[in-house]
């Protein structure tokens, strides 16, 4: 089956943020193309909690998963990507359902933007800023932005 075709078969769909340290996390649903951020997934050295993704994944039971690829702003791979792509292969051996790899250059920086006007909407400009990243869904979020950049993508990076 094609990645086209698997795609059009999916229901629910995660996507990860990937980082050394936490592990952004959303959840989709395909025929919708809706998504929600879900959590933070703490990581240790690039070490995931992989307790906590099997929580996540039979708790949702996903069709497919996508993993957002920091490529270098030239697009060039980095060495953040290198991790990211072992991190898609891991999830496919370990959960086998169809891993995608989407390009998120710059996913973070819209979440914080996304959060910063969140705030100012409740009339708190600037307190997504000073909670500080460890307290912060962005990772969360970009998750739910590569998810959303997938779903209207026609060229995925299948693992």
């Amino acid at each position: 089956m094609s990645d086209q075709a698997t795609k059009l078969t999916m229901n629910t769909v995660l996507a990860f943020d990937y980082g050394t340290q936490k592990i952004g996390c959303a959840v989709g649903n395909m025929p919708l193309k809706t998504s929600s951020p879900l959590m933070i997934i703490k990581a240790r050295d690039g070490v995931p909690n992989w307790d906590q993704i099997t929580e996540i994944v039979n708790e949702w039971k996903p069709d497919g998963m996508v993993i957002g690829l920091p490529d270098n702003m030239d697009g060039s791979e980095s060495l953040l990507s290198k991790k990211a792509q072992k991190f898609s292969r891991q999830l496919k051996e370990r959960y086998r359902v169809p891993c995608f790899l989407m390009d998120e250059r710059l996913t973070s920086f819209e979440a914080r933007d996304h959060l910063h006007a969140a705030d100012e909407v409740r009339g708190r400009p600037g307190k997504a800023a000073k909670k500080g990243r460890n307290n912060s869904p962005v990772d969360a979020i970009a998750a739910q932005l590569i998810l959303q950049s997938w779903y209207q993508a026609e060229d995925q990076l299948p693992v």
